[in-house]
């Protein structure tokens, strides 16, 4: 006695159906559930990718990393930088996301300067020289002073240089130089500690010879002073704090 199985056949994309017996049956019905396991993975495999994307959101800055990744990649492009002291300039845009009342957010500022930071590190071969010696690279300080807001959607140049140096730290400028006038929208002094290290080893091994120190701007000399004072006065600070317990 033979047994005979019908089965209804429906198109995964809901445009025929059919009716098929024997034992082509058994294999639309095995092809019907490959393609409905398939499916199911692929929704599970969804829900895991974006699952894992929501606690890397969640927990980490991932645009900053995303953008560290751009900033090193353009820099790798560019035409390297071959004098310590030489200026290097990009680009910008006021974007939605970086303001508030319609001018760049403060913080802002900060950030776009440790991007350049870093591309002209890359560009100049100071990040290379800093790995090969094992040192590492810190903001000891910096200070900011805002003249003219940047507005949303206003280009600007971010021009960045080194200054000089001392046996701990490199000195740089940054600019922001708005497209529009010329002018000088915001300026910082950055003070980028050496560890296990110093600038005059890392330029040592990145030029083959020691490097004479440029001379430090009057302005640079008056901020310097000021960190330093600060430093003394916050020592001085934890020391009675210390007797007094």
């Amino acid at each position: 006695m033979a047994i005979v199985l019908t089965v209804q056949c429906e198109d995964p994309q809901g445009e025929q159906e059919a009716f098929v017996t024997g034992p082509q049956a058994v294999e639309a019905v095995s092809g019907t559930e490959c393609w409905r396991s398939g499916s199911a993975a692929m929704g599970d495999l969804l829900l895991w990718v974006l699952a894992v994307l929501l606690v890397l959101f969640c927990s980490l800055d991932v645009w900053y990393y995303l953008r560290l990744v751009a900033v090193l990649l353009r820099a790798w492009f560019l035409s390297p930088v071959f004098d310590i002291t030489a200026e290097q300039s990009v680009g910008g845009y006021v974007l939605l996301h970086d303001i508030d009342m319609c001018h760049m957010n403060n913080a802002r500022y900060l950030r776009e300067c440790d991007f350049a930071r870093i591309s002209l590190y890359a560009r100049n071969g100071v990040l290379k020289a800093v790995r090969a010696l094992g040192a590492t690279m810190v903001v000891g300080a910096t200070t900011m002073r805002y003249r003219r807001p940047l507005c949303v959607g206003e280009k600007f140049e971010l021009r960045t240089r080194i200054v000089t140096w001392d046996d701990k730290a490199f000195y740089l400028e940054q600019r922001f130089v708005s497209r529009k006038d010329g002018m000088v929208a915001a300026v910082m002094f950055c003070k980028q500690n050496v560890l296990r290290g110093s600038p005059d080893k890392i330029l040592q091994h990145l030029c083959k010879r020691k490097v004479e120190v440029p001379e430090f701007p009057e302005e640079l000399q008056h901020w310097i002073s000021f960190i330093t004072a600060s430093s003394q006065a916050l020592k001085a600070e934890s020391g009675l704090e210390k007797k007094s317990e």
